[in-house]
């Protein structure tokens, strides 16, 4: 299981996705550019001291990420998604794709992607911050997949 972030726009996001992912065991793929500047420093101050801990892979673009990527499924968490996170399926080898906090991801993303999901919410409303929808769907995924086995 992985956690990709698609030119995140806010750098409290990615340190927040990058203590998730730390905290789970979780590698995360950041795919540049971002809406800030990132560097070391900005980063460790985002993780606070968990982003030394997090396994974090940088790409400098779209094309760069899908070249890098492991073999799985890509899982594209997105307001428009078809299957509805109740009646998804997770496997071990996915990568569970963050948009934008301001565009989602371009169509040609949308177009990459093997599964887009949608966490059902109260009508009316647009969207949960990212990586608290992050949070929720990497949780029922490790579930399902048992990769909560070996954390304490």
């Amino acid at each position: 299981m992985r956690l990709a972030l698609y030119q995140p726009d806010i750098p409290q996001n990615l340190g927040a996705a990058l203590r998730l992912a730390a905290c789970l065991a979780v590698p995360v793929d950041l795919i540049e550019p971002c809406g800030f500047p990132v560097d070391d420093r900005r980063l460790r101050r985002a993780a606070m001291d968990y982003g030394g801990l997090a396994e974090l892979v940088r790409h400098d673009s779209w094309d760069a990420f899908r070249r890098a990527r492991p073999t799985g499924r890509l899982v594209l968490l997105t307001t428009a998604g078809e299957v509805a996170l109740p009646s998804a399926r997770f496997e071990t080898g996915d990568t569970l794709l963050l948009g934008r906090e301001s565009a989602g991801v371009p169509s040609e993303v949308q177009a990459a992607a093997d599964l887009r999901l949608r966490i059902p919410m109260r009508a009316g409303l647009r969207s949960l911050n990212v990586v608290n929808a992050a949070a929720m769907v990497l949780g029922e995924a490790l579930r399902q997949t048992r990769g909560y086995d070996g954390l304490s």
